[in-house]
């Protein structure tokens, strides 16, 4: 796990590098030139400390800077007859690309982002993987093209401008959906791409290599009962090679969900003292007790990690800005306290990110299964629309009337509103509170219409959707940054290559029975883990939003909100974001919090990260 980045026809502060992205790598730091080439790797030692410096280099051809794992690269030497000279994972990736080209993409099971430069064919070549765990930014402007691991250390390097339709876009759905930034000509490079790019030219042609939808096409016939064995195959397999693929301890964390209780359930299997982590925050549910009935059937090595938010104050802005971009997911907070805590204990942890989009984990998709609400019906938006304005403001977002106001608010727009509404619902009913005009991403909506013109069920729509937003642009987004920023390597079982290649093709029925959510993985649980967590409800980290916003952060918050200077009042009218903050809009209290919470977020980059302030 490293930063890695590099740049064409521009020569970068090696200095601000380091001062920028030095978490990343705290071991080593090197940088290789190659006449107006140059490529800077940021090291975090996991495996074959010695054999695995970077830059490496291959025949006086090839160069590579890597950042990531990959887990079966053994394996691959044997497939492909390659020999090496070190145990690195970066050698292997680079004599497989010496051999059979791009293809080799196809097998790894992995997370990464690279770089190859070729100095023969007088290109680089850059690739990211299939879920895109590791982060990857370029920007390209004219003579000059610069790429990283994080969007601070391009900010670091140039001046760009704002794109301000991308962060209306951002204030509306709450993400940067795949390539977008909040700057012009700097762009995410895509999860499951590859690209080649002329040093001559500049040329940069990138081809999608890896879909999720194309598994979704390609129905199983397996049995629930054989779908099950193969999950559970898979499963082992995926963390015996997390394991195994580290010179340093590996451990969980450990929450009373059943996705880490069966990554840790498992684990034991290939280490038998393994750390597990479990964490409890104020004001919040207390999952430690339903963690630690796993940790003494497995008899891990439990820690119980209390987390307060008493340096909320003083560490908010700081942790924000950490992003580069306007970051609205409020769990972004404890996810950067329990990566603190955990990196005091080991260096490599495996994690349960991914089960939820792929085995249908959330409570959105019970009605999905049963109805496609993407289907244009007019008699059921025209019955939703009249019913929604009655139905009262939900006060307890886990209430059945939340669900229900929920459902109804979904079921009586179109298109890709229906998308919008059942996830990010910040702004939705809310976009003439716009002052300029507000339009749906370009590529978030080509990617929801072809979506939708396939014969995928409403349930498969949903979650190749949410794959590709809320995954990739949101969670693996939050992830990373939040154990990056304390050096501290994050492993996802769940987002194996076998796993993501066969899950998506299985029934519906296996996902969702009846009404109860994430159904394979629960009769898996059975087998593993203590009856009391089977039938848990999906819970992240119950953030206290609301206490956020009108108690330890009200001062803070409604000052960025009301400078007069702030960046939301080219976009929202400042009329209702003065009466949002004296609570004067007419929406639930959660909604409320969320679109302060989504608009404070965008001042502190704006003020931290684009202003310097």
């Amino acid at each position: 796990m490293c930063g890695i980045a590099g740049s064409v026809n521009f020569l970068p502060n090696e200095g601000l590098i380091n001062k920028v992205m030095g978490h990343r790598g705290p071991d080593e730091r090197s940088t290789y030139t190659y006449n107006d080439v140059y490529l800077h790797h940021l090291r975090l030692s996991i495996l074959d400390s010695f054999g695995g410096k970077q830059p490496m280099h291959l025949h006086d051809r090839y160069t590579i800077i890597f950042n990531g794992e990959i887990y079966n690269h053994l394996d691959l030497r044997k497939k492909f007859n390659i020999d090496c000279e070190t145990n690195s994972d970066t050698e292997t990736i680079l004599k497989l690309y010496e051999k059979v080209g791009t293809s080799f993409l196809n097998d790894i099971d992995g997370m990464y982002a690279f770089a190859i430069l070729d100095k023969k064919n007088n290109n680089i070549f850059l690739a990211r993987d299939r879920a895109g765990k590791k982060p990857l930014y370029y920007y390209k402007s004219g003579k000059v093209f610069l790429f990283a691991s994080e969007l601070n250390a391009i900010r670091e390097f140039i001046e760009p401008q704002i794109n301000h339709t991308e962060i209306a876009n951002f204030l509306h759905t709450g993400v940067f959906y795949k390539e977008s930034t909040p700057y012009k000509d700097v762009f995410e490079f895509p999860a499951g791409s590859y690209a080649t790019i002329s040093l001559s030219s500049l040329n940069l042609e990138i081809t999608n290599w890896w879909k999720i939808s194309k598994f979704y096409a390609m129905p199983s016939n397996d049995t629930f009962d054989e779908a099950l064995q193969h999950v559970d195959e898979l499963l082992h397999k995926a963390i015996k090679s997390r394991i195994d693929s580290s010179d340093l301890e590996v451990g969980t964390f450990l929450s009373g969900g059943i996705d880490s209780g069966l990554v840790t359930a498992i684990a034991t299997k290939y280490n038998s003292d393994i750390k597990t982590f479990t964490v409890s925050f104020p004001d919040s549910f207390d999952e430690a007790p339903l963690a630690k009935l796993v940790a003494n059937k497995y008899h891990t090595k439990h820690t119980e990690i209390h987390i307060g938010f008493d340096n909320l104050l003083f560490d908010v802005e700081k942790i924000l800005a950490n992003y580069g971009e306007p970051f609205c997911d409020s769990s972004a907070i404890p996810s950067y306290y329990v990566s603190q805590e955990a990196k005091k204990y080991l260096t490599v942890i495996l994690n349960g990110d991914g089960a939820d989009e792929i085995f249908a984990g959330y409570r959105r998709y019970v009605p999905f299964s049963k109805y496609n609400f993407f289907k244009n019906n007019l008699a059921v938006n025209s019955i939703a629309s009249l019913v929604k304005p009655i139905i009262p403001l939900p006060k307890d977002k886990k209430s059945k009337l939340n669900y229900l106001h929920r459902l109804v608010s979904i079921a009586s727009v179109k298109g890709i509103n229906t998308y919008l509404s059942s996830t990010a619902d910040i702004f939705e009913g809310l976009e003439d509170k716009f002052i300029t005009p507000i339009s749906v991403n370009k590529n978030l909506l080509a990617d929801f219409n072809e979506i939708n013109s396939t014969k995928g069920s409403g349930l498969q729509m949903l979650m190749n959707m949410d794959f590709d937003t809320i995954l990739f642009s949101n969670l693996l987004v939050k992830m990373d940054i939040a154990t990056m920023a304390n050096s501290l390597e994050g492993r996802s079982p769940f987002l194996c290559k076998d796993l993501l290649e066969y899950v998506p093709t299985i029934n519906d029925k296996y996902k969702i029975n009846n009404n109860q959510t994430k159904y394979l993985l629960r009769v898996l649980a059975k087998k593993y883990l203590p009856d009391e967590l089977i039938n848990q409800p999906k819970r992240g980290f119950e953030i206290p939003l609301q206490n956020w916003v009108d108690g330890i952060l009200k001062d803070m918050i409604n000052a960025y909100l009301l400078d007069e200077n702030s960046i939301a009042r080219l976009y929202i009218s400042f009329s209702f974001i003065k009466d949002l903050v004296e609570n004067r809009v007419t929406i639930s209290q959660e909604k409320r919090a969320k679109i302060i919470w989504t608009i404070f977020t965008l001042e502190v980059w704006y003020k931290k990260v684009f202003l310097k302030n």
